[in-house]
């Protein structure tokens, strides 16, 4: 076994079970932008994989910033800068969303499960405005999304996972991000937060 799927292999066997690493933000109310800047909101609901975790980075300009651990049932919000931004989810393997962030708008993203080699694999999926888009905030399901979600936020034992697994992090992004590359304009299209998507 080649030693990158080994680290990939290790880091998925720590992720089942890591919610508990994360602590529920005082204030569960998503606060509006500021105007300077803008947010991301990444969700998970889904009846698939809960007992998997997912963790979740930006990775603009090929450096890796953590932004948190999603247990199905939780969300976490990010706040960054405004313009182009690429995100990266990690489980069993890596998936990424690129985005486009107008400043004081609020972004979300559902982090959908599928199925993996070994465990279940996740990939972040824009919600759109656009009411025919696969995940839209126009939708019936966006509020129960919301309601259904608690958010959390990062804790000491989170930032410690995450320092003790960067190589298992890096391993799946440097692996990963040439399939990304390779997906039609068309699926990257249809994987991208548009400036529009944001309320």
């Amino acid at each position: 076994m080649r030693i990158t799927h080994l680290l990939a292999l290790v880091g998925t066997v720590l992720l089942t079970g890591c919610s508990s690493m994360m602590k529920p933000a005082d204030n569960q109310v998503i606060e509006a932008s500021p105007q300077d800047s803008a947010q991301v909101v990444f969700m998970r609901s889904a009846f698939m994989a809960k007992a998997i975790d997912a963790s979740v980075y930006d990775v603009t300009g090929g450096k890796t910033q953590f932004i948190g651990i999603l247990a199905n049932g939780t969300k976490v919000a990010y706040p960054t800068t405004p313009g182009h931004h690429t995100f990266m989810v990690v489980s069993e393997a890596a998936d990424f969303m690129e985005a486009d962030l107008a400043p004081g708008k609020t972004y979300y993203s559902m982090v959908i499960p599928r199925m993996g080699m070994w465990k279940a694999r996740f990939s972040p999926w824009p919600v759109a405005r656009d009411p025919k888009a696969e995940y839209s905030s126009q939708s019936s399901d966006f509020k129960d999304w919301i309601a259904d979600t608690k958010l959390m936020t990062n804790s000491p034992k989170s930032l410690s996972w995450f320092e003790s697994n960067k190589t298992s992090v890096e391993s799946k992004r440097v692996e990963y991000w040439p399939v990304w590359q390779k997906k039609s304009a068309a699926d990257v299209e249809l994987r991208t937060l548009h400036a529009a998507d944001g309320l």
